[in-house]
């Protein structure tokens, strides 16, 4: 706003740059322009203020549905002075000399226009669409409509205003309506959510079978190496044994015909002297054959009396003497006739 200072009968004004001021003096415009700064008496001068910077004005308003569902459209334009002049004569931005504030509310107004206007354009988009397809395309298609519209608008053009930007936020429905909207949408969702759940769930259980039926395909692996070890120990414990079989065989055949050799060689040996044993009593039974029988019982008792050590008693009783005597005396007897016939001859002989 424009600064107003008094000095005895005399006003100065000094203005933003950002704002146009005119000056009126008897119903004529004496000073238009940005950012002035004069002095002026209060007695013949009117002074005007127009804000030429960028504006935002803010809207919220309701309305209907194709489908009579209440709908509230909320949104910002932004709007500017284009020209001044035009603006100050169709609106009163006249200032108090003595505050420098507006003497009426010329902002308000401008605000109601523009919030008129949008609201009306958008009314005639909202009344003809139903509520779902306000839901999914309404934003801009209310921004489209509500710009086109007041950049097309003459009236605005005679104001002097000019359009700079149009912002909806959004377009809802009622609280209630919204809900039940949001139902089958949440229901959806949730449905989705829990069929992620439960596909994640049997996912888990099939990977848990996996690792189970894996589990169970090691230990049956395990089993079946096991079984393999035991059979592979049993055959060598089994080749081992016949190993030891073998080696025990061939160790007591060894045995046996290092046995049966000694054997043949002591039953060779004992051969060798009982033969040459044998050929001894032969030879000495060949001497003994020729022998008489009194040198035959002379050579027993001989032999009986080297093997007796020691004689308590000898008992010789007739019946023992008889046979011996009667032997020697055939044996004399026989010696004798051998001896005569010998005798004679040798006396024939040597006469």
């Amino acid at each position: 706003m424009a600064t107003i200072g008094r000095f005895l009968f005399w006003r100065h004004l000094r203005s933003e740059p950002s704002s146009h001021v005119i000056q009126f003096r008897r119903g004529t415009a004496v000073r238009s322009g940005r950012g002035l700064a004069f002095w002026f008496t209060p007695l013949s001068a009117s002074l005007y203020e127009i804000p030429c910077d960028d504006r935002d004005q803010p809207f919220l308003f309701h309305g209907r549905s194709s489908d009579f569902q209440d709908v509230t459209a909320q949104g910002v334009l932004t709007y500017r002075v284009s020209d001044p002049a035009l603006l100050a004569k169709r609106v009163d931005f006249s200032l108090d000399l003595r505050t420098g504030v507006w003497l009426k509310t010329p902002l308000e107004q401008l605000s109601q226009l523009l919030t008129q206007l949008a609201q009306q354009h958008a009314w005639d988009y909202l009344a003809h669409t139903p509520v779902r397809q306000l839901l999914a395309e309404g934003v801009d298609q209310v921004r489209t409509r509500i710009r086109e519209a007041l950049l097309a608008d003459e009236g605005l053009k005679g104001l002097g205003l000019e359009i700079v930007s149009v912002r909806v936020s959004g377009v809802a429905p009622t609280a209630d309506l919204e809900k039940a909207l949001q139902a089958p949408t949440r229901e959806a969702i949730q449905q989705t959510a829990d069929e992620a759940t439960f596909q994640r769930r049997a996912l888990a259980v099939e990977k848990e079978r996996a690792i189970q039926e894996n589990e169970l395909k090691n230990q049956i692996e395990l089993a079946k190496r096991k079984e393999g070890l035991i059979a592979q120990e049993g055959s060598n414990a089994q080749r081992q044994a016949r190993e030891q079989a073998e080696s025990q065989k061939i160790a007591a055949e060894a045995a046996a015909a290092r046995d049966r050799l000694e054997a043949e060689t002591r039953a060779a040996g004992l051969r060798a002297v009982d033969a040459a044993r044998l050929e001894a009593e032969e030879r000495r039974a060949g001497i003994y054959k020729n022998l008489p029988g009194d040198v035959l019982l002379g050579l027993a008792a001989q032999e009986l009396a080297g093997k007796l050590q020691k004689l308590e008693h000898v008992s010789v009783t007739p019946e023992l003497l008889a046979p011996v005597l009667a032997r020697l005396a055939d044996a004399g007897a026989r010696r004798l006739e051998r001896e005569e016939p010998g005798a004679g001859g040798k006396s024939s002989k040597k006469g």
